[in-house]
């Protein structure tokens, strides 16, 4: 993967954590060359969180990799965020509930089993065949720096909030 590379935003959601007690906001993009990859851009809860792109082949893999008997959870997804915030794979995985590519077993809210991942793939490829985008911007290399991000509003800017909508 090159450097940078300009990606085009398709959706950008939110939806509960796996324990229900916050939100995260997470975006699915795709590359020039019609690779998709995710990122978690918010936790509404105090927790640290990677906002690095993971690409969609890679969680595919890795969720794939889960013996059948097993029920999936974080844990799978940790390699994807080696050296990472130990939340996002968790927020990752609160994301593919979200998009009904994992449900979570009966009474067991944090293990998942898998589910079709063909009508997501062909909902991207429809997206990235429409021109759709909400934004698009450069993406930097994946691997290269760990960073952890915790959204924090400063005095100063809730004070400009303030003076906004006043």
């Amino acid at each position: 993967m090159k450097q940078t590379e300009e990606i085009r935003t398709l959706r950008t959601e939110t939806c509960n954590t796996l324990s229900g007690s916050t939100k995260i906001t997470y975006n699915i993009s795709c590359t020039t060359d019609s690779k998709i990859y995710f990122r978690i851009s918010n936790n509404t809860g105090g927790g640290f969180y990677s906002n690095e792109w993971v690409a969609w082949d890679a969680i595919q893999q890795a969720l794939k990799q889960c013996p059948k008997d097993v029920p999936i959870t974080s844990l799978f997804l940790y390699p994807l965020f080696k050296g990472k915030s130990v939340n996002t794979p968790s927020f990752l995985l609160a994301a593919l509930k979200h998009l009904k590519l994992v449900q979570p077993l009966k009474d067991k809210k944090r293990n998942h089993e898998l589910l079709d991942f063909k009508p997501f793939n062909e909902e991207m490829k429809a997206m990235m065949s429409s021109k759709v985008a909400m934004h698009v911007a450069k993406k930097k290399a994946a691997n290269k720096k760990p960073s952890t991000t915790k959204k924090k509003t400063s005095a100063v800017s809730r004070h400009k909030k303030k003076k906004v909508s006043a």
